[in-house]
């Protein structure tokens, strides 16, 4: 099969899955859902407001260095949709137009490849997710996040604004995004954050129970050790 050959199978096969998925669109629950992400992506906003609302609650919290990777995270959000408006504007990829089923949103940009609101909440799901909240310690948006984020892209395909294509490489360029603007760890460091008061506290916690376990088990040895000696002294 020539190239021709598969660039044309390539084509059919994008067009047949954005018109599968764009008949989801006509049940009105799909179609409200498909709007309302759709408009809460819009110039990765959602995204946007995350890590700032993120980064000035760990500012609140006194975690300097949570904050500082909440910043670098929103600004590599902000950088896969600014890299995938310029891609556009190379590609002029035209917007799917598909007859007797009209587009469930407008947009912004008149060109399709790549989709921009699948670069910026990729490259948000993989910035954002792995990041502690403020009081438990734990990664915050590991659940809710990447299922958004795969939402956000599936809906602009019902939404019959992007083919397939253009949400694959959409995400594509967000994840590289992310994987060449972060900071590389020096190898063999630990991640140390400072301690947030719920923190502190669940520490001082197993402290203090480590210290009661070993002063019991000190104790048992001495016990052990007077006896051994008593054995010592009837049987020398």
């Amino acid at each position: 099969m020539g190239g021709g050959a598969l660039a044309d199978r390539r084509r059919w096969v994008d067009r047949r899955l954005l018109l599968a998925l764009r008949d989801r669109g006509a049940d009105p629950r799909v179609a409200a859902a498909a709007r309302a992400l759709s408009w809460a992506g819009e110039h990765a906003a959602l995204w946007l407001v995350t890590g700032v609302t993120g980064a000035a609650r760990a500012h609140a919290a006194g975690d300097a260095r949570l904050r500082a990777r909440r910043l670098r995270g929103t600004a590599l959000v902000a950088a896969a949709h600014l890299t995938s408006m310029a891609v556009k504007r190379v590609v002029r990829r035209p917007r799917p137009d598909l007859p007797g089923r009209p587009p469930l949103v407008r947009t912004a940009a008149a060109y399709s490849f790549p989709s921009s609101h699948a670069a910026s909440a990729t490259a948000a799901a993989i910035a954002f997710a792995p990041l502690p909240g403020t009081v438990s310690g734990r990664p915050s948006g590991a659940r809710w996040l990447p299922a958004v984020a795969a939402a956000m892209c599936a809906s602009r395909v019902v939404a019959g604004v992007h083919y397939p294509t253009d949400v694959a490489a959409g995400a594509l360029l967000g994840a590289l995004t992310v994987r060449l603007g972060r900071t590389p760890r020096p190898r063999g460091t630990r991640d140390v954050r400072p301690r947030t008061p719920a923190v502190a506290r669940a520490a001082d916690r197993s402290r203090r129970s480590a210290v009661r376990g070993r002063g019991a088990s000190g104790a048992s040895r001495g016990v052990v050790r007077r006896m051994t000696g008593r054995g010592r002294g009837r049987h020398g």
